[in-house]
């Protein structure tokens, strides 16, 4: 290896270090005021480590306020909802790649046109549907208003456009239905992209809050981001207790960390599978 070449893998490693702790520093604020008193926090120049770390005000926040409904609630509706995603989009995408049928083409513009559509221009009509369903304030309502992705569809396309039609072919000479080689030839292939559908969508659900706090007005349902706010704003809290919120806000991204480091080797494999398709 050349001296050049090495010189630029170690600046590129060393710009990849620097771009990494600028985006892990946020967490790592948040986690620090949360040990700080309140003067600490507004202090000039600031500290990046407290004086006397309080530990006691991630107790003192966990039991002010209901935050293990609150993560509960949250886990229960996302992962409901990713495994609604997983099946909805994964047979979508077989059909819209593996079957043949007709105005395949014209379903599937359809479908990816309403990417383009914004989330906000269907909270009033999904508002009025699930009204007449009487879905409201539930999470029947809240799972099922989002059972369905436009862009999961669009994710798991692209992967199963990558598996050769002849796998299909072969499962069909061995006279297996459509549903028996989705689920045993075509997803163990593209499981790390089911992966990577599963992180983006549970954390997305995770962190909602517009449209769970449009549907749902029963205290006991409110998710993490609406719980959060309640701690924020009707727990005193409000411009008051800094570390409690700070403190709150980091025991609450727990589970996100969690299902991160569980997908973490599966969404690596699907990157390195990207880059040598690309590549090949």
């Amino acid at each position: 290896m050349s001296k050049i070449t090495r010189l630029g893998s170690v600046l590129r490693h060393l710009f990849f270090a620097v771009f990494a702790l600028m985006m892990a520093f946020p967490f790592y604020w948040m986690v620090t005021s949360a040990l700080k008193t309140n003067d600490e926090i507004w202090r000039s120049p600031p500290t990046l480590w407290p004086e006397t770390p309080l530990w006691g005000n991630f107790v003192e926040a966990w039991n002010q306020a209901p935050f293990f409904r609150y993560m509960g609630n949250s886990i229960f509706v996302a992962i409901s909802i990713v495994i609604f995603q997983v099946i909805n989009s994964g047979m979508m995408a077989y059909a819209l790649t593996h079957m043949k049928f007709r105005l395949k083409g014209l379903f599937a513009g359809v479908i990816l046109f309403g990417y383009m559509v914004p989330a906000t221009a269907v909270y009033l009509p999904g508002y009025l549907i699930l009204s007449e369903l009487h879905l409201l304030n539930s999470y029947a309502g809240l799972i099922l208003s989002n059972c369905v992705s436009v862009f999961s569809i669009f994710l798991i396309r692209q992967a199963f456009l990558q598996v050769p039609h002849e796998l299909v072919e072969a499962g069909e000479v061995d006279g297996s239905s459509h549903m028996r080689i989705l689920w045993t030839i075509i997803v163990p292939i593209t499981r790390s992209s089911f992966a990577v559908l599963a992180l983006i969508t549970f954390i997305d659900q995770y962190n909602n809050y517009f449209w769970p706090m449009l549907i749902t007005k029963d205290p006991n349902l409110q998710l993490v981001s609406a719980g959060l706010r309640s701690f924020f704003v009707e727990g005193g809290a409000y411009g008051l207790k800094w570390p409690l919120i700070m403190a709150a806000s980091a025991f609450t991204i727990a589970p996100l960390l969690l299902v991160f480091v569980l997908t973490q080797k599966t969404i690596m494999q699907s990157v390195n599978m990207t880059a040598g398709s690309t590549k090949g």
